[in-house]
Protein backbone atom coordinates (compact mmCIF):
# COMPACT_ATOMS: atom_id res chain seq x y z
CA UNK A 1 0.00 0.00 0.00
CA UNK A 2 2.88 2.27 0.95
CA UNK A 3 4.23 1.54 -2.90
CA UNK A 4 0.81 2.83 -4.51
CA UNK A 5 0.49 5.63 -2.23
CA UNK A 6 4.28 7.24 -3.11
CA UNK A 7 3.07 6.59 -6.84
CA UNK A 8 0.49 8.49 -6.41
CA UNK A 9 2.17 11.42 -4.84
CA UNK A 10 4.85 11.29 -7.08
CA UNK A 11 1.93 11.55 -9.83
CA UNK A 12 -0.01 14.71 -8.04
CA UNK A 13 3.59 16.14 -7.79
CA UNK A 14 4.62 15.86 -11.40
CA UNK A 15 1.29 17.01 -12.58
CA UNK A 16 1.31 20.11 -10.38
CA UNK A 17 5.06 21.00 -11.61
CA UNK A 18 4.06 19.97 -15.21
CA UNK A 19 0.99 22.90 -15.15
CA UNK A 20 3.51 25.53 -13.33
CA UNK A 21 6.16 25.32 -15.45
CA UNK A 22 2.79 25.74 -18.37
CA UNK A 23 1.53 28.47 -16.27
CA UNK A 24 5.33 30.19 -15.88
CA UNK A 25 6.17 29.60 -20.03
CA UNK A 26 2.47 31.49 -20.43
CA UNK A 27 3.52 33.87 -18.59
CA UNK A 28 7.03 34.90 -19.82
CA UNK A 29 5.76 34.31 -23.75
CA UNK A 30 2.30 36.58 -22.49
CA UNK A 31 4.65 39.35 -21.17
CA UNK A 32 7.40 39.07 -24.21
CA UNK A 33 4.60 39.59 -26.53
CA UNK A 34 2.31 42.37 -24.28
CA UNK A 35 6.05 44.19 -24.48
CA UNK A 36 6.65 43.43 -27.71
CA UNK A 37 3.00 44.84 -29.06
CA UNK A 38 3.68 48.47 -26.77
CA UNK A 39 7.12 48.85 -28.15
CA UNK A 40 5.35 48.43 -31.77
CA UNK A 41 2.39 50.51 -30.15
CA UNK A 42 4.91 53.75 -29.31
CA UNK A 43 7.09 53.28 -32.37
CA UNK A 44 10.34 52.05 -30.86
CA UNK A 45 12.28 49.75 -33.65
CA UNK A 46 14.96 47.36 -32.02
CA UNK A 47 18.29 48.10 -34.80
CA UNK A 48 20.78 45.14 -35.17
CA UNK A 49 22.12 45.81 -38.71
CA UNK A 50 25.60 46.49 -39.63
CA UNK A 51 24.51 49.52 -40.99
CA UNK A 52 24.28 52.05 -38.45
CA UNK A 53 24.32 51.62 -34.59
CA UNK A 54 23.15 48.92 -32.76
CA UNK A 55 20.35 50.05 -30.69
CA UNK A 56 16.86 51.19 -30.33
CA UNK A 57 15.00 53.99 -32.35
CA UNK A 58 11.65 55.52 -32.08
CA UNK A 59 9.16 56.78 -34.57
CA UNK A 60 9.61 60.71 -34.77
CA UNK A 61 7.18 63.04 -34.58
CA UNK A 62 7.96 64.60 -38.05
CA UNK A 63 9.75 64.27 -40.84
CA UNK A 64 12.23 67.64 -40.03
CA UNK A 65 13.87 66.03 -37.18
CA UNK A 66 13.99 62.38 -38.23
CA UNK A 67 17.83 60.89 -39.01
CA UNK A 68 16.78 58.27 -40.10
CA UNK A 69 14.03 56.49 -42.78
CA UNK A 70 12.29 53.18 -42.70
CA UNK A 71 11.63 52.25 -46.19
CA UNK A 72 11.03 48.73 -48.51
CA UNK A 73 12.94 49.65 -51.74
CA UNK A 74 11.85 49.45 -55.14
CA UNK A 75 12.48 47.00 -58.04
CA UNK A 76 14.99 46.25 -59.41
CA UNK A 77 16.80 46.81 -56.05
CA UNK A 78 14.24 45.33 -53.70
CA UNK A 79 14.75 41.80 -56.00
CA UNK A 80 18.93 41.76 -55.95
CA UNK A 81 18.84 43.05 -51.87
CA UNK A 82 16.13 39.50 -51.35
CA UNK A 83 18.24 37.35 -53.73
CA UNK A 84 21.56 38.24 -52.01
CA UNK A 85 20.24 37.90 -48.54
CA UNK A 86 21.05 41.46 -47.36
CA UNK A 87 17.76 41.53 -45.99
CA UNK A 88 16.12 39.09 -43.93
CA UNK A 89 11.98 38.23 -44.06
CA UNK A 90 9.34 40.60 -43.31
CA UNK A 91 6.56 43.04 -44.19
CA UNK A 92 7.47 44.96 -47.52
CA UNK A 93 5.38 44.08 -50.45
CA UNK A 94 8.26 41.89 -51.69
CA UNK A 95 8.11 39.83 -48.25
CA UNK A 96 11.75 41.50 -46.97
CA UNK A 97 12.11 42.92 -43.97
CA UNK A 98 12.10 47.11 -44.65
CA UNK A 99 15.60 48.97 -44.30
CA UNK A 100 16.48 51.32 -42.34
CA UNK A 101 18.97 54.39 -43.30
CA UNK A 102 20.57 57.21 -42.06
CA UNK A 103 19.06 60.67 -44.45
CA UNK A 104 22.06 62.38 -45.77
CA UNK A 105 19.81 64.35 -48.49
CA UNK A 106 16.52 65.88 -48.23
CA UNK A 107 14.69 68.10 -50.82
CA UNK A 108 17.01 70.60 -52.11
CA UNK A 109 20.32 69.50 -51.30
CA UNK A 110 22.58 68.65 -53.98
CA UNK A 111 24.52 65.13 -54.16
CA UNK A 112 27.42 64.41 -56.18
CA UNK A 113 28.02 60.85 -56.79
CA UNK A 114 31.39 59.68 -57.82
CA UNK A 115 34.22 56.85 -57.29
CA UNK A 116 35.02 59.28 -54.61
CA UNK A 117 32.06 58.99 -52.60
CA UNK A 118 28.99 60.68 -52.38
CA UNK A 119 29.44 64.42 -51.51
CA UNK A 120 25.77 66.44 -50.01
CA UNK A 121 26.48 70.07 -50.19
CA UNK A 122 29.88 70.18 -50.90
CA UNK A 123 31.21 67.52 -47.58
CA UNK A 124 32.05 64.44 -48.25
CA UNK A 125 30.57 61.71 -46.31
CA UNK A 126 32.84 59.33 -44.91
CA UNK A 127 32.68 55.23 -45.58
CA UNK A 128 30.91 55.99 -49.21
CA UNK A 129 33.21 55.28 -51.58
CA UNK A 130 30.85 52.77 -54.19
CA UNK A 131 32.47 48.83 -54.16
CA UNK A 132 33.01 47.05 -56.51
CA UNK A 133 31.42 43.79 -55.15
CA UNK A 134 29.65 42.80 -51.42
CA UNK A 135 30.64 41.10 -48.91
CA UNK A 136 30.31 37.54 -51.04
CA UNK A 137 32.14 38.87 -54.33
CA UNK A 138 29.70 39.59 -55.94
CA UNK A 139 29.21 42.40 -58.23
CA UNK A 140 27.33 45.99 -57.12
CA UNK A 141 26.49 48.14 -59.60
CA UNK A 142 26.71 52.13 -58.26
CA UNK A 143 23.61 54.49 -59.22
CA UNK A 144 24.84 56.67 -62.40
CA UNK A 145 27.44 58.92 -61.33
CA UNK A 146 26.44 62.62 -61.59
CA UNK A 147 25.44 65.43 -59.83
CA UNK A 148 21.75 65.52 -58.04
CA UNK A 149 19.43 67.77 -57.19
CA UNK A 150 17.04 66.24 -54.53
CA UNK A 151 13.81 66.81 -55.77
CA UNK A 152 10.97 67.09 -53.23
CA UNK A 153 8.96 63.76 -51.94
CA UNK A 154 12.16 62.40 -52.14
CA UNK A 155 15.18 61.26 -49.82
CA UNK A 156 19.15 59.90 -50.21
CA UNK A 157 20.39 57.69 -47.31
CA UNK A 158 23.87 56.49 -47.12
CA UNK A 159 25.56 54.38 -43.96
CA UNK A 160 28.90 57.01 -43.23
CA UNK A 161 28.92 54.27 -40.12
CA UNK A 162 29.46 51.42 -42.86
CA UNK A 163 31.36 51.03 -45.78
CA UNK A 164 29.25 47.83 -46.74
CA UNK A 165 25.63 49.30 -46.15
CA UNK A 166 23.44 48.89 -49.22
CA UNK A 167 22.22 52.27 -49.77
CA UNK A 168 21.83 55.24 -52.40
CA UNK A 169 24.52 54.46 -53.68
CA UNK A 170 23.24 51.56 -55.46
CA UNK A 171 19.86 52.57 -55.83
CA UNK A 172 19.85 56.19 -55.61
CA UNK A 173 17.13 58.63 -54.13
CA UNK A 174 14.78 56.99 -51.95
CA UNK A 175 10.97 58.26 -52.97
CA UNK A 176 8.19 59.23 -49.96
CA UNK A 177 5.90 56.12 -51.57
CA UNK A 178 8.20 53.52 -50.29
CA UNK A 179 9.11 55.39 -46.68
CA UNK A 180 7.43 53.44 -44.11
CA UNK A 181 8.46 55.56 -41.01
CA UNK A 182 10.85 58.34 -39.88
CA UNK A 183 12.98 57.59 -37.02
CA UNK A 184 15.49 58.74 -34.21
CA UNK A 185 17.88 57.23 -32.26
CA UNK A 186 16.92 56.82 -28.92
CA UNK A 187 19.07 54.47 -27.42
CA UNK A 188 21.85 53.15 -29.60
CA UNK A 189 25.52 52.10 -29.39
CA UNK A 190 28.98 54.14 -30.19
Amino acid sequence: MTSQLRANWNWLIRLRSGWAISLLVLAFGGGALALALAAAWAGLRLNDSPSMPTGLYIRASSESNASLVVFCPADPFARLSVDRGYRSRGNCPDGAEPLAKPIVARAGDIVELSATGMVVNGRLLPNTPPLATDTAGQPLTHWRFGRYVVAPGAVWVASSYNSRSFDSRYFGPVDASQVRDHVRPLLSAP
